[in-house]
């Protein structure tokens, strides 16, 4: 959730930020008439109860000096009337203002580059060298008959694949060689579940705004979670955490479930856009003076993943058009593929700041105050994407696929 009070301390700062990630001018301006008519209603509210409090202090003095009080009661009692009226009228701008505010994106950082979409990106490092072949390399999808693309589809549609032999090992070591590397670096592995309630999905800024990319269970509050970082945040959903415990590094492996709403005719060949995926992540609890250096922790987590499976990979700080809508800030990491002859995206570190700590009331305590944390999340890594780095950057001529040494042993 974006910080109200920005709308009256740097109006105009805050909305060029919301203009930079393509929030309409008709949402901000409903956004702020809404929460301008809030204040003066709530003022509206203040003034019946500060005029109810002082008249009840003088009817208290009225009846002590045995005087006539009937005249104040009737003015009391109307003021309590309007008192009721008032308050109503507060709470419906209140739920309304939360309404609006729930699909407002947070605003953007300052060091986050202005523009439109994946092309104004900006590359601020690359690691590894691409691989030269001497022959013409193929995609995923021609190299390996153990990649089940038709009877994936047979059972359950379009963009869902059987992993068999080798291709099913090969996944699992990376699942186990991830959470090992992960941990190595300071991350906490947690399991949790794959089925959240809305106040969840809530909390990390998927609902109400995208509830068409979710799958829900019919007649309950359960939804099959797009990415382990909405529950895995949520552990510490409506808690308050000592300051001394930050921060709280956590990882996790998961399957994940996506619709891809808007993504008709996008990648319809192989595995790069599944409707179910498997990924391990990464997520971050932390103090607000630290945040950005977990960020930047948790991309050089990610990018030595990488490097130590050799596979050529660039930094690309997204620009304000191209950012989620709980992003701050987000470094992708773009992997080589030689079957597509390009870089493709198989993780994205975000920090989302106090965004999704406002949305999801967590807090931490330090010198007895109360204060929100600063909440960031990142792929380590797309599973299957992995798999398809490894299996196009390690093919050989004759179509056999070379194991990267890190994950021999896990073979």
């Amino acid at each position: 959730m974006i910080n109200l009070k920005l709308l009256e301390n740097n109006y105009e700062k805050f909305v060029s930020k919301l203009n930079a990630k393509k929030v309409s001018s008709e949402l901000i301006k409903e956004l702020l008439d809404t929460f301008n008519t809030l204040k003066k209603e709530r003022l509206e509210l203040e003034n019946l109860q500060s005029f109810q409090n002082a008249k009840s202090k003088e009817l208290g003095e009225l009846a002590r000096n045995k005087a006539d009080t009937t005249p104040l009661k009737d003015e009391l009692s109307k003021n309590k009337e309007q008192m009721i009226k008032q308050n109503e009228v507060v709470k419906i701008l209140e739920a309304k203002l939360d309404e609006i505010a729930s699909c407002v994106p947070n605003i953007i950082d300052d060091d986050v580059p202005i523009g439109e979409d994946e092309n104004d990106n900006v590359c601020i490092k690359e690691v590894l060298t691409p691989p030269i072949f001497d022959f013409e390399p193929r995609a995923h999808y021609e190299l390996t008959p153990e990649l089940d693309f038709e009877r994936g589809a047979k059972i359950s549609g379009s963009r869902f694949t059987i992993l068999r032999g080798e291709m099913a090992r090969l996944s699992r070591a990376l699942v186990n060689y991830m959470i090992d590397f992960n941990q190595a670096r300071g991350f906490e592995l947690v399991n949790v579940p794959f089925l959240v309630n809305a106040n969840t999905l809530y909390g990390t800024g998927q609902l109400p705004k995208f509830k068409d990319d979710l799958y829900k269970v019919d007649d309950e509050d359960l939804y099959l979670i797009p990415t382990s970082e909405v529950p895995v945040t949520n552990i510490y959903n409506d808690e308050i955490i000592d300051a001394s415990n930050l921060p709280i590094k956590m990882t996790c492996y998961s399957a994940c479930f996506r619709k891809e709403a808007g993504s008709a005719g996008r990648d319809t060949r192989g595995m790069i856009r599944q409707h179910q995926f498997e990924k391990v992540e990464l997520v971050s609890i932390t103090h607000p003076n630290d945040s950005e250096k977990i960020l930047q922790d948790m991309v050089d987590c990610a990018s030595d993943l990488l490097k130590s499976l050799g596979l050529a990979h660039r930094h690309m700080l997204l620009c304000s058009g191209d950012l989620g809508f709980g992003a701050a800030k987000t470094i992708d990491l773009e992997v080589w593929l030689p079957g597509q002859n390009k870089y493709r995206e198989i993780s994205s570190v975000s920090n989302t700041r106090d965004f999704q700590a406002r949305r999801a009331k967590i807090r931490y305590k330090q010198d007895g105050k109360n204060a929100l944390v600063h909440t960031l999340n990142g792929s380590s890594l797309a599973v299957g994407r992995t798999l398809i780095a490894i299996v196009e950057n390690y093919q050989k001529a004759d179509g056999t696929i070379e194991i990267p040494e890190v994950l021999k042993r896990y073979m």
